[in-house]
């Protein structure tokens, strides 16, 4: 054996493990799934290789290699030994070409992301040549458009003085409730629960906010205590406004508890993805019930639509993104942990591929349901500068150049096209101080070194009983506690607090050390990830023999962290944060505000805190040797702890939540304020002609508005024309009639429709309907028993093309109440005019609804650029301009050579252009349609307007159909698959159609709301079974 000596002992010791008590995933993750929950023994064989590759060059591991080959012998061991030296040098090579392979992956990114905001300069410059955009995307650094005064100056005395505002935050994950948060009972209940229900608390105190909803997950689970099964949950009772006066008795803050995917079971958040949908539909009817609720408070009549929508997390990124989108309110994201971010730091570290991370962590989902929330965010909130610049710069739909350019010319009056890009705004988190003990911190004051304050005699009040369990541990308790609250995860970093602290005998005799781990009664039935940390943390400290100087309480409760903080003050202590990367680092504002100075990560968040408190040291995570030297300055230097104790005390106010509230509120204010168009009337009218009438009022306020960017939205006029033209192919006679001539009008009759069924079958023929289509919809109309029951055709086909499938098969389209086509991009309301002709009245409220930064122009001009193979002379979609309209462009495919969705749509964002792209009619055709525009949405859509009942809708699907397809098999509506219709498609094109992730992210594996039918018996039993009684 040669080498350095490090190598041969770690060596040695993985020969003496060998493979003996190790545990391959799959195996670890069905332990964890059963019942015992039982954790076989910790890989150490994992550690010790994992320490060889990490901590030493590869040359010494090749000459330990070359010496064992050397000095082969007979004996077994000898062997192994050179058999495993190969191996490792083999990782360790391995681990360079996999940096060499991130690298690469990175720096094409870089060089995508600048060919994207190359073509959309070029876009740009058309229409303004005389603008160097070019030289405003090459960095200039663009000036505010307001301090931050100005704009809390104009917000105060702007329209929302009085006690009006609705906001509704979404955090879906975890275990949320308000009192006795169990922070650390695993990894989804962590800071952000803390944060969003400190959050809606605070916000709801603020005199502008009427009432503050947090919308979150209903569990009944039988592990989990049964308040989070309460559908709501007071917060803070708002009573009265701020002159003193009683306000309505909605108001204040609460949390809300969608029922949300099985019932009886807690979900850790990688497996409720497949629920997304069936939360947006039951928060969009409380919110829908609510503002009708507030309306009759606030208004007297009027709903009061929420001012944002708040996502926080991507999958509430996602569900508020949906619920925007069906509303047509401004929607705010706080991303808190970014997927690419943790997807890069695992590639990073070469243990897993990204098969196996996405399988583990739903890694792909959760990035394209962050990518998906850039799209329609008007506002991301970000901790800290880095996180804009690193974190969110990592993602095809943000580019902190292109947003500039687009700024300036929003600032300008200049168009962009249908180019957005979210504003993004840096909010430090809030902090709760009244659990701050301020006669403590005055005691402490006085007892620094040379301040000359009188020391107040102690308080006769007896120690909080976690101060003895703590202090237990330690030999001399009464020396300097050096502090660490993280729940045990690989990020947090704790491993290499332990190794810094244990090979510093400085540090070791100057202080205690203490590691508050989350709650745990039994290591072994810990999730493997928990287990593994707090395992290699006990080892550590055995082989340091840090007894007496390391404390590891197994219990605490959330209401006992203040008095650990004091804890650590009262011995003139430092808290310390190792993180690998800290998103912001809420316990170091805990810390301060407690008189802790701190030590912490250089990476993240707590950068800002450091210049904004100034109270203490950053460090590289990674260098142990500069952990202990800037724990030993600051515990040894008592001017220094002073400082910067009374620094954090004197900027802490910097963090409170009413500064956060007031700077949100500022924020959200710029965020262009957007409602439903139309008139809001969920009442049912006992006559046709009452609800004929406000039917009417609903469409006829079409006057010309201006869009989001300030850009005016394509003529209405225009759309007419298209609308004449597709429906001139079936009947040159029939034309769109103006609205003061319209009679006997059908769509009024939608709100009150008790039922309604949805015909999404997408069988086609030759580009139109096919003929089992066709008879799949007289079967369903037969066992529907037409009467009281709506009908609505969504189909990815044009108006013409619909009314004409319809006509050849003597099927009337006033049997139908709404007409949804175009893959969304259309709404029509099939009606009857005076001289009994039949007419598509276009709803254009819903024309402005999706016409959310969208422009069709934009969308052509950069198509033009992606649409050619790469031998670059053979086009590989031809736009159609027949097929085309207001709201889709459409293109025929070449099917020999098709691009995935997922391709196109992030090449678009790249170019700041955001949409949904959709492979249609069996993949001949290819509609890029608005982002608010889309069949599920259309659906929403219609229960917002007109008050349908998502519940009692059932939805007919085939087995398979467009890309968009599995966006209508989730929800709280009923799906019915009909079986034979739909061809299934060929081998090789699943993953071209269909987008990001497996359809099991998507569409729940097992559900009561679907069925599946081959007849018309079938179908009428099918309903029966779905309590749909017709």
């Amino acid at each position: 054996m040669a080498g350095n000596e490090w190598i041969n002992g770690y060596l040695e010791a993985i020969l003496d493990t060998g493979t003996a008590g190790t545990i391959d995933y799959q195996q670890q993750r069905l332990l964890e799934s059963s019942p015992a929950r039982r954790i076989v023994a910790v890989n150490a064989t994992k550690y010790f290789i994992q320490e060889v590759v990490s901590g030493f060059d590869e040359t010494d591991i090749h000459q330990t290699w070359m010496k064992a080959t050397v000095c082969r012998n007979s004996k077994e061991r000898s062997a192994r030994l050179e058999n495993l030296c190969w191996r490792i040098w083999h990782i360790s090579r391995k681990r360079k070409q996999i940096e060499w392979a991130n690298t690469q992956r990175v720096a094409d990114r870089h060089f995508e992301h600048e060919q994207g905001r190359k073509d959309a300069a070029d876009d740009l410059c058309e229409d303004h040549p005389e603008a160097d955009l070019h030289s405003d995307i090459a960095g200039t650094r663009l000036s505010r458009n307001s301090s931050e005064t100005d704009v809390r100056k104009s917000f105060n005395e702007g329209q929302h003085k009085d006690k009006c505002l609705y906001i509704v935050l979404i955090s879906l994950h975890g275990l949320v409730r308000g009192e006795n948060m169990e922070l650390g009972r695993d990894s989804d209940t962590g800071g952000q629960v803390k944060y969003v229900v400190e959050f809606a608390r605070a916000l709801a105190m603020m005199p502008e906010v009427y009432r503050v909803d947090l919308l979150t997950r209903q569990i009944l689970a039988p592990d989990v205590d049964r308040s989070y099964g309460e559908p709501t949950e007071t917060l803070a009772p708002g009573s009265y406004d701020c002159c003193g006066d009683e306000v309505g008795e909605s108001s204040g803050a609460y949390i809300v508890r969608i029922p949300c995917g099985p019932r009886d079971q807690y979900l850790r958040k990688e497996l409720l993805w497949p629920y997304i949908q069936e939360f947006v539909d039951g928060s969009l009817t409380h919110i829908v019930n609510m503002a009708k609720a507030l309306g009759e408070q606030i208004t007297g009549g009027d709903s009061v639509w929420p001012y944002v929508i708040h996502g926080h997390y991507a999958d509430a990124g996602d569900i508020a993104a949906l619920i925007s989108g069906a509303l047509n309110v401004p929607m705010v994201l706080t991303g808190h942990s970014l997927g690419r971010n943790k997807l890069e730091q695992l590639l990073k570290q070469g243990r897993q591929s990204k098969t196996d991370i996405n399988t583990n962590y739903k890694i792909m989902r959760r990035i394209e349901a962050e990518e998906f929330s850039l799209d329609t965010a008007e506002l991301v909130i970000t901790s800290t500068r880095q996180e804009i610049e690193e974190q969110w710069g990592l993602y095809d739909g943000f580019d902190l150049k292109l947003e500039k350019v687009l700024r300036a010319r929003i600032k300008r009056g200049v168009s962009c096209h249908g180019r957005h890009m979210p504003r993004m705004a840096v909010i430090a988190p809030g902090m709760d101080f009244r659990s701050v003990d301020q006669e403590a911190f005055d005691i402490l004051e006085g007892e620094i070194e040379g301040e000359g304050i009188p020391v107040a005699p102690p308080s006769p009040k007896p120690e909080p009983p976690i101060w003895s369990e703590v202090m237990k541990f330690f030999t001399n308790p009464h020396k300097p506690m050096i502090l660490a609250l993280a729940r045990p995860d690989p990020k947090k970093n704790l491993a290499t607090l332990v190794k810094a602290f244990g090979e510093s005998k400085p540090l070791r005799e100057l202080a205690n050390m203490t590691l508050i781990m989350g709650n745990r009664d039994d290591i072994d039935t810990m999730p493997g990830t928990s287990s593994n940390i707090l395992t290699i943390v006990l080892k550590l400290i055995d082989k340091y023999d840090l007894y007496g100087q390391v404390a590891y309480p197994k219990h605490h409760k959330q209401n006992e962290v203040p008095d650990i903080y004091r804890l650590a003050a009262k011995t003139k202590g430092v808290f310390i944060n190792p993180a690998l990367v800290e998103p912001f680092g809420l316990t170091l504002i805990e810390a301060a505000a407690h008189g802790l100075p701190m030590v912490a990560t250089m990476n993240g968040g707590p950068v800002d805190i450091q210049k904004t408190l100034s109270n203490g040291v950053l460090v590289d995570p990674h260098d142990e040797q500069a952990i202990a030297t800037a724990l030993i300055k600051l515990v040894a230097d008592r001017l220094l702890w002073g400082e910067c104790r009374r620094n954090g005390l004197k900027n802490i106010h910097m963090y409170s939540w009413p500064e956060h509230c007031k700077t949100y509120l500022s924020k959200i204010s710029l965020c262009k304020r957007k409602q439903p168009l139309w008139q809001n009337n969920f009442s049912n009218h006992s006559t046709e002609d009452n609800s004929q009438e406000d039917s009417l009022k609903d469409v006829e306020d079409i006057s010309l508005q201006l869009s989001d960017d300030g850009e005016v939205p394509e003529n209405v006029e225009k759309g007419k024309q298209i609308y004449d033209k597709q429906l001139s192919i079936v009947a040159t006679e029939q034309k769109l009639i103006g609205l003061e001539k319209l009679q006997n009008c059908k769509f009024p009759f939608l709100r009150r429709r008790k039922k309604v069924c949805v015909l999404a079958i997408d069988s086609y023929d030759s580009n139109k309907a096919s003929k089992n289509m066709l008879a799949a919809v007289r079967e369903i109309f037969t066992a529907c028993k037409m009467g009281l029951t709506g009908f609505i055709l969504s189909t990815a086909m044009t108006a013409s093309e619909t009314l004409s499938a319809l006509a050849e098969d003597g099927i009337p389209v006033t049997d139908f109440d709404a007409l949804v086509c175009n893959s969304g991009a259309s709404l029509y309301y099939p009606s009857m005019s005076f001289n009994s002709q039949v007419h598509l009245v276009p709803d254009y409220d819903y024309d402005h609804h999706i016409d959310y930064h969208w422009n069709s122009d934009g969308i052509r001009k950069a198509m033009s650029r992606l649409t050619f193979s790469e031998a670059g002379d053979l086009p590989i979609i031809i736009e159609e301009e027949l097929r085309s309209s207001t709201h889709c462009v459409a293109y025929r495919v070449n099917t020999a050579n098709m691009v995935k969705v997922d391709e196109y749509r992030r090449l678009l964002r790249m170019r700041g252009l955001r949409c949904h792209i959709i492979y249609c009619l069996n993949t001949t055709k290819l509609h890029i349609v608005p982002l608010l525009a889309s069949r599920s949405q259309a659906i929403r859509y219609l229960f917002v307007r007109w008050g349908m009942d998502i519940g009692n809708t059932v939805v007919f699907v085939g087995e398979t159909g467009d890309s968009d397809y599995e966006q209508l098999l989730s929800g709280i509506h009923k799906i019915i698959v009909l079986t034979g219709l739909v061809p299934h498609r060929a081998a090789g094109k699943e993953d071209v159609v269909h987008t990001t992730g497996t359809r099991e992210d998507v569409v729940p594996s097992e559900s009561n709301n679907n069925l599946v039918a081959t007849s018309c018996e079938a179908i009428a039993a099918a309903l029966s079974k779905v309590s749909f009684q017709v």
